[in-house]
């Protein structure tokens, strides 16, 4: 299975893991599973660091260059077409990292991993909860 998964699983996949579900956790382990990684993960977690979400010792540029390293995450970059899915998505909310995760999903039909209630069960992608 081809996963994306979604910065909140990202962060807690290296920081905590006690926070993902017994499946989410097996699947993520499992190697016959592909681990995909959006950009805009990267530019959420820095964001998170910079406004104290989430607790970092030192430079935050340099953690994320370290979660970057620290799995076998395959890069889904951000295109034209992801650009133009973000817009076409029939969400309930506006926020752009949703947005952009989201469609990077459609776009590469990825397996979004996710525990964000606003996404689970979103039309046309496919998503596995962290319940």
């Amino acid at each position: 299975m081809k996963l994306l998964l979604d910065t909140h699983i990202w962060i807690w996949s290296l920081i905590d893991p006690a926070r993902l579900s017994e499946e989410v956790r097996a699947t993520l382990e499992s190697g016959d599973n592909e681990l995909w990684l959006s950009p805009i993960s990267s530019w959420e977690a820095l964001l998170l660091a910079e406004r104290d979400r989430i607790s970092v010792e030192g430079e935050p540029q340099a953690l994320v260059s370290l979660m970057l390293k620290a799995g076998p995450f395959r890069e889904a970059p951000l295109t034209h077409a992801v650009a133009q899915e973000s817009r076409r998505l029939s969400l309930d909310h506006e926020d752009p990292a949703d947005r952009f995760i989201t469609a990077t999903a459609v776009v590469y039909d990825l397996t979004l991993v996710t525990a964000d209630a606003r996404l689970v069960d979103g039309p046309g992608y496919e998503t596995l909860p962290n319940r």
